[in-house]
């Protein structure tokens, strides 16, 4: 009876597996889907447990309560729960399981020596993962629910966190030398039947489903058939497809409306094979934000027409029975439309000029566009990277994002712009390598087999991508690099990674190099490094956004300055579905005109 009613007030795909994955590239709308569908659960009698295992989660926001690390009933639902899996507060609690019991036992420098060893970034994905195989491999964890729906981290954490069951279970069974970059190995022997168990149930199609969901556009179809493929390599094969904000004017005549459908309709029939197959459903672009119950509500058709329509749209019908007025604009915004800056494409936006032209002055230097997924980071460096190429100016146009768009964002050749992106693959070959050359050479056949083995780790391609990582900022001493790095959690670990990292390179012999000996006091210097902060005019990019720049503070980096993409405020539009959700986006604007010292606002535009 429940899956009917689900069926009835959602339209998702019929959900009939215990498990619910939502995945995606970021910005997708992965939260408020999963969030749409546990409430709709919820309020049809069930109990259900919304999980969330982004290090940037804003499950709090969009829930409108307060979550920990430990299930939370949901304010004015019965039935929801939802918890964050925090990345160092595991990490915390797997250090002092692991170190706990030696102290008092073992000298205060032996002791100092274990926490070192338990201090690094692969500490921190292990301990997360410990906290998601409970959920997903113990059935005693959540015994007392009748759904357990994980609102997954974009796409590429989202994969590493899928494919670490495997990786793992792997490493524990082939290793012999009783230690690791995780210290003793005694701690991981221990979860091996919790890691089995986890795998079998990501692959079972009977308890495990996976709704990939994407927008309208190329790059985020392209990015869901990459993980429906990745996905199917790793045996998990019961997958759906869900179109999040499809947009269809109620009548043409309006540029901004007019391009929308258009680019929506050509995504959609350029749709890869792979995805056009699975089982779809799509939700409607909404003319307001789905922060809170009451937009959630909405969604799943309760008192609105938001509702979900499978396999084809009829027409937006968003503004019938919305009744609710926006706040005015306010007057001093009024002023910055006319400086509303054109298309990012085919060329640089003339609203990017000012700081392009300032990024331009010393010659050389690192910008780094940084922000949550979703909010046109990867247009936002490209345009700048053009800028400077036309300029005159070297540019390396690179990214930390392991989805990798920067390499489809320019398609000309540009004189002095080259466009790269750091491969993980190629780095950790190149980085076990030059450990075997050096810490290896002197080892006998034992221990250079402990040595291969403890390179084979997880924890091996964190630190081989962060020196690719440092080896890209080090060009910037004699040309520019554009930097389109990844979603704001994984950004931040990789900016906090550099003591984790020099600790890991000793442990294994390595050689510091000398760009990774400079990367710090390079982010942090103003002439050197220009972090800009990419944002959309909706609540939660710019709450994240915001957390982002008091989290750079404390990195003791300061942004250059903010960016307000995809404006419908600022594009002109006048079809009421956009012109409504436009005005929603002011109070927005204006927040980041205040926290930013440098401001510019860009329009959606046809282009």
């Amino acid at each position: 009876m429940l899956f009917a009613q689900i069926r009835l007030l959602l339209m998702l795909p019929i959900v009939q597996t215990r498990h619910l994955f939502f995945t995606g590239s970021g910005g997708v709308g992965k939260t408020s889907l999963s969030c749409a569908t546990g409430l709709a659960l919820a309020e049809g009698g069930g109990r259900v447990l919304i999980v969330s295992t982004d290090p940037a989660s804003n499950l709090d926001e969009v829930l409108g309560t307060a979550l920990s690390s430990r299930p939370t009933p949901i304010d004015g639902v019965a039935g929801l729960w939802a918890l964050n899996i925090d990345p160092e507060a595991a990490a915390g609690d797997y250090r002092e399981r692991m170190v706990g019991p030696y102290r008092g036992i073992l000298p205060p420098a032996a002791i100092a020596s274990m926490e070192e060893q338990f201090s690094g970034a692969c500490t921190v994905e292990i301990a997360a993962f410990d906290e998601f195989a409970k959920l997903l491999g113990d059935p005693a964890a959540t015994a007392a629910f009748d759904h357990v729906i994980f609102d997954t981290a974009p796409t590429g954490h989202t994969l590493r966190l899928l494919t670490l069951p495997s990786a793992w279970t792997e490493f524990i069974a082939s290793s012999t030398g009783g230690a690791s970059c995780l210290g003793p190995l005694a701690g991981l022997e221990a979860q091996k039947a919790l890691y089995a168990a986890t795998v079998a149930q990501l692959s079972d199609p009977a308890t495990t489903a996976v709704v990939l969901v994407a927008r309208p556009e190329r790059s985020a179809l392209r990015e869901a058939e990459r993980t429906r493929r990745e996905l199917a390599e790793l045996g998990v094969g019961n997958l759906r497809l869900a179109l999040n904000g499809v947009f269809v004017a109620a009548r043409p005549g309006d540029a901004i409306a007019d391009a929308m459908t258009a680019r929506g309709k050509d995504a959609l029939a350029g749709m890869p094979a792979g995805l056009s197959t699975l089982p779809r459903t799509e939700t409607p672009f909404l003319p307001r934000g789905t922060v809170g119950l009451e937009a959630l509500r909405a969604m799943n058709g309760d008192g609105g027409t938001l509702g979900f329509q499978h396999q084809g749209h009829k027409g937006h019908q968003a503004t019938e029975g919305d009744t609710t007025s926006p706040a005015p604009v306010p007057a001093a915004l009024v002023s910055l439309v006319p400086l509303v800056f054109p298309s990012l494409e085919p060329s640089p936006p003339g609203g990017l000029d000012p700081l392009i032209a300032e990024i331009a002055g010393p010659g050389h230097g690192v910008v780094m566009t940084m922000g949550k997924g979703g909010t046109g980071k990867t247009r936002i460096a490209a345009a700048i990277a053009v800028g400077l190429a036309r300029l005159g100016h070297r540019v390396t146009l690179s990214t930390t994002d392991p989805a990798a768009h920067v390499m489809y964002a320019v398609e000309d050749d540009i004189p002095g712009l080259t466009v790269t992106r750091i491969d993980p693959e190629r780095e950790v070959a190149s980085y076990r390598d030059e450990v075997l050359a050096k810490a290896g050479a002197g080892l006998d056949a034992a221990g250079r087999a402990m040595l291969v083995e403890d390179l084979r780790s997880p924890c091996t391609e964190e630190i081989a991508v962060f020196r690719a990582f440092a080896r890209t900022i080090d060009q910037g001493a004699d040309r520019f690099v554009v930097l389109d790095t990844a979603p704001t959690g994984h950004t931040i670990l990789l900016l906090d990674a550099a003591e984790a990292y020099h600790r890991e390179v000793l442990r294994t012999q390595a050689d510091i190099p000398d760009a990774v000996r400079a990367l710090l006091p390079r982010l942090r210097d103003p002439a050197f490094t220009k972090a800009i902060i990419v944002t959309l005019a909706e609540a939660t990019p710019v709450h994240e956004a915001e957390r982002l720049q008091a989290d750079l503070a404390r990195a003791g980096i300061t942004p250059f300055a903010w960016i307000v993409n995809q404006s419908l405020l600022a594009s002109g539009t006048t079809d009421p579905v956009l012109a409504q959700r436009g005005r929603h986006e002011a109070p927005f604007i204006e927040r980041v005109a205040h926290l930013s010292k440098r401001f510019a606002l860009i329009a959606w535009t046809p282009g």
